[in-house]
């Protein structure tokens, strides 16, 4: 019997993936099947399957015998972690190779379960899947480089359109150019060309997938400084990222700032990796490059919700989850996204849908720090709603979030709070997170996070354009100079006449 703490969620089941790719083996130990999936354990092996596959047509020898062996450890390891079920998925090296099915004839007998090889079109349709899920929405082209192959198709919303799989992965374009990078880059160009469907993404995003195209941005970032190590959703501009990719492309990786944070392992197939993402970028001609950290095997996951589950939204479930987990109570968590919609509402701001979006996440995030010191708790929020492994935000709503965070904690009008973190923050967020901290600051002094007080809470407006927090004559002594205290905060920051009343009682000016 494995027994699980209580930062644990109590109803879910594990289950494990194994990746069998050309390049890298991984296994992965999800929470339970979910609409924004949890990693319980990951671990890669970059066995190198696909190696000297174009030359001798096999996988190989040596990977293979390495790749048997961390199949036992990802057996153990799949049962340890209590997956209950575990699936197998073999890409590109493994369907096209001589020797793959006497590999996946082994690989099932080690790992006793089936092996799913999946055809170019199935991998590629994994990979759409694995976009929808992450992004709030998608519309773009989505192309996952592996190892072996480049799989391209097209997402907008829910719908998939064809897919195509080209021999461009990292070690197969190394291969079939013998190692020059000018051999490879006429090759990307060449097979890119039969992807007809590039066309239709000219001005929308493009979404690049898998661990070469991470580890170029990953790099990008570190040449650029830029404030959040946080991969999923990093956008990268077609102009800026034109001379990074250039210089990659001619091999001269070692020269760029931040190459030691790349794997030894990897950096072979940077050059390549660019390369094909150069040709992409001249064909398709896209508004943006943006990276997504969830491909065939979160795709797959997906596949597995029924189709309630996945129209979920990722970012609040996620923020349900947390709000479960780390504060004093859900109940007023959810109290709290219902009644500053209704205070938006009474003060006339109006939101965008993903602004009502980050709104619901940063309430039911809003008390995930309480168990940290008073004087921490606004940078221990932040830091952790900044990098949390969220889907479905892009960067400058992550910003919004942590922003709320700390300014509901360490004050609205603090201008020290992260300078980091509001780099990444349109001015807009930045005061919308000001907003809705200062409404939190008002609201936690009435209800000390507990439920069953908002509810009975109300605006009215009374004459002179001023507009009235009213408690109910059961809750009067509840008012008081703090809470009015706050309520002037949020006058100030909304420009806005209120006052703290009770209902047919005193009224007490914000000051």
């Amino acid at each position: 019997m494995i027994s699980t703490s209580q930062g644990r969620l109590q109803d879910r089941r594990p289950l494990s993936i194994i990746d069998i790719g050309s390049n890298s083996i991984r296994l992965v130990v999800y929470e339970g099947l979910a609409r924004s999936p949890t990693t319980l354990f990951n671990e890669k092996m970059l066995a190198g399957l696909g190696r000297g596959i174009v030359s001798t047509g096999k996988l190989d020898p040596e990977a293979v015998t390495r790749s048997m062996e961390e199949f036992r450890r990802f057996r153990a390891l799949s049962e340890q972690a209590g997956a209950e079920r575990m699936y197998v998925l073999a890409t590109a090296a493994a369907r096209e190779a001589v020797n793959g099915p006497d590999f996946i004839h082994r690989a099932e007998d080690v790992l006793k379960t089936e092996v799913q090889v999946l055809s170019g079109r199935q991998e590629a349709h994994y990979s759409a899947l694995g976009v929808i899920s992450g992004f709030h929405p998608a519309n773009g082209i989505a192309g996952d480089l592996g190892g072996g192959s480049l799989e391209l198709v097209d997402v907008d919303g829910e719908a998939i359109g064809d897919g195509i799989t080209l021999p461009l992965g990292g070690l197969r374009l190394q291969d079939m150019a013998k190692n020059s990078l000018a051999q490879a880059a006429k090759i990307a160009r060449d097979e890119l060309a039969k992807a007809k469907l590039l066309k239709g993404g000219q001005g929308r995003p493009f979404y690049a997938v898998g661990g070469t195209w991470r580890n170029l941005a990953r790099l990008y970032m570190e040449m650029t400084s830029y404030p959040l190590s946080v991969m999923h959703h990093y956008e990268i501009g077609i102009d800026s990222a034109a001379n990074f990719l250039k210089q990659v492309a001619k091999g001269e990786i070692e020269k760029i700032r931040g190459i030691e944070g790349v794997s030894k392992n990897r950096r072979s197939l940077l050059p390549y990796g660019a390369i094909v993402l150069q040709e992409i970028m001249a064909a398709m001609q896209p508004s943006k490059i943006i990276v997504s950290a969830l491909g065939v095997r979160e795709g797959f996951l997906y596949s597995l919700l029924d189709k309630a589950e996945q129209k979920a939204d990722p970012l609040i479930s996620a923020s349900e989850e947390l709000a479960r987990l780390r504060s004093r109570s859900v109940t007023h968590a959810h109290e709290l996204v219902e009644w500053t919609g209704k205070t938006f509402a009474a003060f006339g701001i109006e939101e965008t849908v993903d602004e009502a979006r980050y709104r619901q996440a940063a309430c039911l995030l809003a008390d995930i720090g309480w168990r940290a010191h008073p004087e921490y708790r606004g940078k221990q929020s932040l830091n952790i709603i900044a990098h949390a492994s969220f889907i479905g935000v892009d960067h400058p709503g992550r910003a919004f979030l942590a922003l709320a965070n700390a300014y509901r904690h360490e004050g609205i009008f603090n201008e020290s709070i992260a300078p980091e973190i509001k780099a990444l923050a349109t001015p807009r967020y930045i005061e919308r997170a000001r907003v809705l901290a200062a409404v939190m600051r008002v609201v936690y002094l009435l209800t000390a996070a507990m439920p069953g007080v908002m509810p009975r809470l109300k605006w009215e407006r009374r004459g002179n354009g001023v507009l009235a927090l009213v408690l109910p004559a059961s809750l009067a002594d509840l008012y008081g100079e703090r809470p009015a205290g706050r309520l002037a905060q949020l006058a100030r920051v909304t420009n806005r006449r209120l006052v703290l009343a009770v209902e047919g009682g005193p009224t007490m000016p914000a000051k």
